[in-house]
């Protein structure tokens, strides 16, 4: 473990209301039951685990706006998930999120990024994951807003969304690192090409390999910046290793890869916050992606070979 131990609170999100697919919200039991608590216990953190935030069930709910998919819910989720984490991040205990889907990162974002710009500092992110996540309604064909919360992270796409904490952007683009992308809409590839993010697609990782380039994303979310956010879609790791995820793109990253992504990460000693998104235990085989999942945040959060 390294020197930036120290104690640590678990949130979990079972919002299933962003994606096309139903299971996501399954996601944080079957984390805990892959026993995340203890074996970050056994590697030295302090564990508070705070349950789990609220969320509504798609199936009792109407879509009330046709590009905007489940908006209030959505958006009252994340705010409850601001709040509830508001006394973790302020209190010194490193939070650590646990999705639901991807939509989650709209209000744990805001929670790290909120008493960072109170105080005039800045925070950076990395996001790991096999889509852009950079959809606005008006690029967006399915409406899912799971497609979108990067994008309303540095402040674009619908208002109500943008301005969850009453501040934005969360994040500045140039802070901000795309990692791992492999699968893209037109109008979001231009956004994104627009924007000023930095993005690194697989094809970068196999022209240059896993270490290059996740140096090069912590070096260039960390430069100018006083803490280091990390969202890990578990979609980033080809469907090979981790089947159980809610949508999946072939060609991703590998077991190994990703736990060499997660252990630069830890080694940085810049992590101070993350979440974990998407796993989807319905896709899954006997637990698989979850199990792995608990891997990679052991391995970001400093967990050694030796």
């Amino acid at each position: 473990m390294n020197s930036r131990k120290r104690p640590l609170t678990v949130l979990g999100v079972p919002l299933d209301l962003g994606a096309g697919h139903r299971g996501v919200d399954m996601a944080t039991r079957s984390l805990r039951i892959a026993g995340l608590d203890a074996k970050l216990a056994k590697i030295g953190w302090e564990v508070c685990d705070a349950g789990d935030v609220a969320a509504p069930m798609p199936e009792t709910l109407a879509v009330a706006e046709a590009r905007l998919k489940f908006l209030a819910p959505i958006l009252a989720t994340c705010e409850a998930t601001l709040d509830a984490a508001r006394g973790i991040a302020g209190s010194g205990r490193f939070p650590l999120f646990l999705g639901g889907d991807h939509s989650i990162a709209m209000g744990s974002v805001a929670a790290v990024a909120e008493p960072l710009v109170k105080a005039g500092k800045r925070l950076g992110l990395i996001w790991f994951d096999a889509h852009g996540d950079f959809n606005t309604p008006e690029t967006s064909h399915s409406a899912n807003i799971h497609g979108m919360p990067l994008a309303v992270c540095v402040g674009l796409g619908d208002p109500r969304l943008v301005e969850i904490g009453g501040f934005w952007p969360k994040v500045r683009p140039e802070d901000t690192v795309l990692v791992g992308v492999r699968d893209l809409d037109a109008g979001e590839r231009k956004l994104i090409r627009q924007s000023g993010i930095h993005v690194f697609t697989m094809r970068d990782i196999d022209e240059f390999g896993i270490k290059e380039i996740v140096s090069r994303a912590i070096a260039l979310a960390t430069a100018r910046t006083d803490a280091l956010h990390v969202s890990l879609d578990v979609d980033f790791v080809d469907p090979e290793f981790a089947p159980g995820v809610g949508t999946r793109v072939i060609g991703g990253a590998n077991y190994r890869e990703a736990h060499l992504a997660m252990e630069l990460v830890a080694d940085s000693g810049r992590l101070t916050s993350m979440d974990v998104v998407e796993v989807n235990p319905i896709f899954d085989d006997n637990n698989r992606t979850s199990l792995l999942a608990v891997e990679l945040i052991l391995s970001a959060l400093g967990k050694r070979i030796l």
